[in-house]
């Protein structure tokens, strides 16, 4: 029988989602205020105390710290975001802010990334006020603003000027793992235990502006389309950390092929038994450099003095200067370049008793599973809270069904999730709580 609970949960992410909560990343989206307090208000509603706060009008994150049974343990921090990507709607076969429940599926832009998480968070933070039962360990709740954007108008602003809320946090878990694959007839769940850094960059080339129908050896969109060639060409090295030597010997062991991990042939041979879920992993076994934006010029016969371009580089946590030094050797002479974004990678342990904890709730309810880490090509909030020396971990509990392109889902057209997935993680979340 489902429980208040996980009916909850679906039924608030329903609700987030007819949030619009765009982030275009410049300030033009409509903000999170209303869906913050949504979120306030489902809390305050059972008797919980929550604080929204602003980093600027309408950009709003709430926050809540419930009490634990065992307050000298270090605090878990679990979060979300209220922001997403935006949607064009002529491409979706639903309405994406209409929070849509169609063949056991919840659809809509956030379904995914990440209001179902957040509405596991609220249902079981409702459960413990209605129920009368505590954590394990002191909770510090936050939902916040801007992740889409980087976080700098949310969790890098609250770290800022609120980090009192996190006094005695350890540990943090937020999205993208907990969740299942099939892999080779059994479900493994991945752990997010390390994320890329984040660098986004705008180059800018310079060279000598003049008349189209002249010979011009110092052209800026030519200097800025060598540029650009060269870094979305450049092929990067392996790097695999210890978090993807976990998981790869994981898979080795479960589908009993062999690897070596300095050949990239079969490494990528491992990383395409994953299945839909390998286009997390594939990104993850070497520093990346996505050429996203162009832009030159005002007249098809006038050569400009300068032209841009933006790029988009994941790196390898720990080797994120070098990286830098070989984008600008290959950007070449008469490019600068100039930060946009910038955030550092991450790598934890998969280890230690916040681990057990993890790994325990998920086999408490599906025990014939494995459990094994992962990196994370893109990033979270955990960077923002790394700053307070806490550790942070993907963790949005997911059994999946065989063979859900999960990774597809996240900014993709027509996001959905099982309904069914979101109550197990009601179940899995309420374990960890309970005794993590």
């Amino acid at each position: 029988m489902t429980s208040l609970p996980e009916l909850e949960a679906v039924e608030i992410a329903q609700k987030l989602i007819r949030f619009d909560t765009s982030n275009f990343g410049d300030g033009s989206g409509p903000g999170e205020r209303e869906a913050a307090e949504y979120v306030a208000g489902s809390l305050s509603e059972v008797g919980w105390e929550p604080l929204i706060v602003e980093s600027e009008p309408r950009r709003a994150t709430v926050l809540l710290r419930i009490p634990g049974r065992e307050p000298q343990r270090g605090a878990l921090v679990l979060h979300g975001h209220s922001d997403v990507v935006p949607a064009n709607a002529p491409d979706w076969t639903v309405d994406p802010f209409g929070g849509v429940i169609r063949d056991g599926l919840l659809w809509g832009r956030g379904a995914v990334d990440m209001k179902q998480m957040v509405g596991m968070m609220l249902a079981v933070a409702r459960d413990m006020k209605r129920s009368g039962w505590a954590p394990r360990r002191d909770i510090v709740l936050a939902v916040f603003a801007d992740e889409e954007a980087g976080g700098r108008k949310g969790s890098h602003w609250v770290v800022d000027n609120h980090p009192e809320f996190f006094a005695g946090a350890t540990d943090a878990v937020s999205e993208v793992g907990g969740y299942s694959i099939t892999l080779d007839g059994r479900r493994v769940y991945l752990i997010q235990t390390a994320e890329k850094g984040l660098h986004w960059l705008r180059l800018v080339a310079h060279g000598t502006a003049g008349h189209g129908s002249l010979v011009n050896e110092d052209n800026a969109v030519t200097r800025l389309a060598g540029a650009v060639h060269r870094i979305g060409t450049h092929a990067w090295p392996l790097h695999l950390t210890h978090t993807m030597r976990r998981l790869l010997d994981g898979v080795a062991d479960l589908t009993g092929l062999s690897y070596d991990p300095e050949d990239e042939e079969s490494v990528l041979r491992l990383v395409d038994a994953l299945g839909p879920s390998g286009a997390f992993v594939r990104a993850t076994v070497r520093t990346g450099v996505s050429p996203t934006q162009l832009d030159a010029g005002y007249k098809a016969n006038v050569v400009p003095g300068a032209a841009t371009a933006a790029v988009d580089m994941r790196t390898i946590p720990g080797t994120e200067e070098d990286a830098l030094a070989t984008l600008k050797r290959l950007a070449g002479p008469g490019v600068d370049l100039q930060d946009i974004n910038r955030d550092i990678g991450l790598e934890v342990p998969f280890e230690g008793e916040f681990v057990d904890a993890m790994v325990d709730s998920v086999l408490a309810e599906d025990p014939d599973a494995t459990v094994l880490p992962y990196m994370l090509s893109a990033g979270t909030d955990n960077k923002a809270l790394s700053r307070l020396g806490i550790r942070g971990y993907g963790f949005t509990p997911l059994r999946l069904p065989d063979g859900f392109d999960f990774a597809a889902m996240f900014h993709g057209v027509d996001e959905r999730i099982p309904v069914d997935s979101v109550h197990f993680g009601v179940r899995v979340l309420t374990h960890l709580l309970r005794n993590g």
